[in-house]
Order: structure tokens, then sequence, then C-alpha cells
């Protein structure tokens, strides 16, 4: 049976993440990181001033002016075309999510305003669906690494999401500020990279949004981590993979999973995990699955907060 707690009210505008400065730091980092050597160009001199590539190396490869490139690394992208956006994503040899990131920062797209007090919500058959994947740990994450809803299974293997205040329903939140995740997860800092990756490509699609900022400011002055890996400005997009966990009660569990984006609401993933057959890790699933609300420690099954 799904719980649903207490919205989390949206706070008031303000407090948004500057695009300009976004823009100007997220290119100068991928400049930063190539060298002339690896991109063709004669290095000349055994000293150079700048780490990677200069601007005016850059623009030579993107076939455009020094000036230009300058105003737009200074965070100046008005009227940029997508052609030269994908001449220096080439250029800068872009991953598609990096492509796209500097896509949304440059040319933002105007996102319609939901009114005030609205937050993200997980609709009624897709917690019928959580709750019918029996034996397999399932939720749906949607903006700011939240987590809207998720099954039994799944408090199972992370720990039971109904015992925290909505706010606190969230990858960052706990991977940063709980130690309990650093204990779960075998490689913490691959988990603490990614979920940084996944907020970086939310701040570029929603620059303007006071919540995304004030979860960043947060975990900034909270975690050394976080503020460190935040300054490298890396965006990826993963959606499959595996997790190797260590569970408190059935010990080490290595799990793929799988990320499914909604079809009608692309901020929403349903992301799923499950066992390679006949694994140890298999067993451990099905032990959890026999112990019931035992291995959630008051597990309650689905929840859809709305964060």
């Amino acid at each position: 049976m799904d719980q649903r707690p207490e919205p989390v009210q949206e706070p008031t505008p303000g407090g948004a993440l500057d695009r300009r400065a976004e823009l100007s730091e997220f290119l100068r980092t991928r400049r930063a990181r190539l060298r002339p050597e690896d991109v063709g160009l004669p290095v000349f001199g055994r000293h150079r001033r700048v780490p990677g590539l200069r601007r005016e190396e850059l623009a030579q490869l993107a076939g455009v002016s020094v000036a230009y490139y300058t105003r737009l690394e200074q965070g100046n992208g008005r009227n940029v075309s997508a052609e030269i956006l994908d001449s220096i994503a080439r250029a800068l040899r872009l991953t598609d999510a990096e492509h796209a990131h500097l896509t949304h920062l440059a040319k933002p797209k105007q996102h319609k305003k939901k009114p005030a007090g609205r937050s993200q919500q997980a609709r009624g058959p897709l917690l019928h669906l959580l709750d019918a994947m029996d034996g397999i740990p399932a939720y749906i994450g949607g903006r700011r690494s939240d987590i809207l809803a998720w099954n039994r299974m799944a408090a199972a293997v992370f720990g039971d999401w109904s015992q925290l205040p909505p706010q606190d329903r969230n990858w960052a939140r706990m991977v940063f500020l709980r130690p309990e995740y650093r204990d779960l997860f075998v490689e913490w800092d691959q988990k603490a990279t990614d979920i940084v990756s996944f907020l970086r490509m939310d701040a570029g699609c929603h620059p303007d949004d006071p919540r995304l900022s004030a979860l960043v400011g947060e975990l900034s002055v909270k975690s050394e981590e976080f503020r460190r890996l935040w300054a490298t400005h890396d965006v990826k997009e993963k959606g499959y993979g595996v997790k190797r966990l260590h569970h408190p009660l059935v010990g080490e569990l290595s799990l793929h999973f799988e990320s499914f984006r909604l079809p009608d609401d692309s901020e929403q993933t349903l992301i799923t995990y499950h066992a390679e057959p006949d694994s140890p890790s298999a067993e451990a699933l099905r032990l959890l699955a026999s112990w019931g609300t035992d291995a959630t420690r008051a597990g309650k099954g689905s929840a859809a907060p709305q964060g």
C-alpha cells in the first residue's frame, strides 16, 4: 500500500544559478582538459601559461574568430547559432551529454512556469506498477535527484526512505550527508560523481530553479567532496550499468540497473535493479524479499512523496 506524505512546498523565487557564469566555467574547464597534441596542433615552446588549449587555438579548431569565442567563453551566448555550437562541441570533443549541456547553457529554453506549490508526483498507475514488480528493486527518480516513489524491494536494498523527511528523499543529500550511504556503496566515489554530474545537467536545463540552487548551496557548505566535484563542471548521463553494494543484512550485492525515461514526462525516470540469474546476489535478493518488512526495518511499501 502506497504512502502519500505531505507535499514539500516550493520556495519563493530567487537564488537562481548564474547561467552566464555556468557557461563560462563549462567552456573553460572543457578547454583546459585538451592539449595541442590531442587535437593535432603543433606545440611551440616548452612552457605554456594556461593548462590545455589557448582560446585562439580552440577558435581556430572551431572555425570562429578569437573575439567571437572569447565573448562566448565570457558567458555571452546570445544569438549563437546551433551550427557554431556544433563546431565548438566538435573542437572540444564533447560527449553527447556535454554537447546537450552546452546547448542548454548557451540557448536556454523558456520553460512554462508551474503554479506555486506544485511539485513532481508519480502517477497512480506507476505506483501500482512498482508494487507489482515483486522481487525487483525499483523507484521513480525526478529532478534534482529527488526520489518520488519506490517499492518494497527498493526499501529493502537501499533503506526505508519512508522514515526520512520528504525533502531528504534525495540522492544528493543521502550520498553526501548520510554516513550509512558511504558504507552501502562499495564504489562511493563513483556514485558521488554520478550524482553531481546529474545535478549539473539539471542545472543546465533549469538554471533559474531556486530549489536546485538551494540544494547546491547546502551541499557546498556541508560537504567538501561535493564542492570539489561541483567545481569540475563534469556532466554525463548514465542509463545503465552495475552497482556494487555492501548491504548490512546480506553482504555484498552486484546489481545491474536500467533507467527508463517516462514517455509523458522526460524529467521522471523509472530505475530498476536486477541480479544475474543463479548468482549469489540473486539469492540475496530472494532472501530480502522473503524477509519482507523485517528487511526494510519498518518498511511500509512504496511511497510517492511530493518532492
